[in-house]
């Protein structure tokens, strides 16, 4: 099992089976068919894997594709951190950013999307371009499309959108698959990584 295999058992707990035929189930897939508010949505844990997947676990500083200063799952270093380039955190820091990190991408999803209906995996989408990206990068001055498609509930328009490929200026593969990712995730309900497909 792999460290973010671990991670996220330690993030959301244990995967739970259940039958089909469990009247509790079926009310949550006919809740799921339904667009809801985002303020009333949060990550799913099949988000949290794909987000796991997509940024891998570090527990040493590194630099990130565009140069910054990066460790966990994907949290870009602050002040505040009094973090350096080598230095080691734990599990339960890692943890911590992951926690932290998440709750401000769900507002900053909130934010962007306002009183949009969206499905879970539409929602789980947004989150991964926010949380990827940045709200600022997803805002109406650098994503005028993107936004102008929220506006207009155009959801294959955001679909559309959701297609972020460079960091520091440049192309980045591993960005290309990510973005191919949301946009499965967005428009099918599909959390399958495009390179084991």
């Amino acid at each position: 099992m792999g460290a973010g295999a671990m991670s996220l058992a330690a993030f959301t707990g244990p995967p739970t089976s259940t039958s089909t035929t469990d009247p509790q189930m079926i009310s949550t897939v006919q809740n799921d068919d339904i667009r809801k508010p985002a303020a009333l949505l949060k990550a799913s844990d099949d988000f949290k894997q794909a987000l796991i997947e997509e940024e891998g676990v570090r527990y040493t500083v590194y630099r990130d594709v565009a140069g910054y200063p990066t460790v966990g799952v994907g949290h870009l270093i602050t002040p505040q951190d009094n973090l350096r380039i080598g230095d080691r955190v734990s599990e339960e820091q890692v943890l911590e950013f992951l926690e932290h990190d998440l709750e401000i991408a769900e507002r900053g999803v909130r934010t962007l999307a306002s009183e949009l209906p969206l499905f879970q995996h539409e929602f789980d989408a947004l989150l991964d371009l926010v949380y990827n990206v940045g709200l600022g990068n997803a805002s109406e001055g650098k994503s005028p499309r993107l936004n102008a498609a929220i506006a207009d509930a155009d959801y294959e328009g955001i679909a559309a959108e959701l297609d972020y490929t460079h960091a520091g200026g440049k192309v980045a593969r591993g960005l290309e698959f990510r973005s191919e990712r949301r946009a499965q995730i967005f428009m099918d309900a599909t959390y399958e990584n495009p390179r084991e497909i």
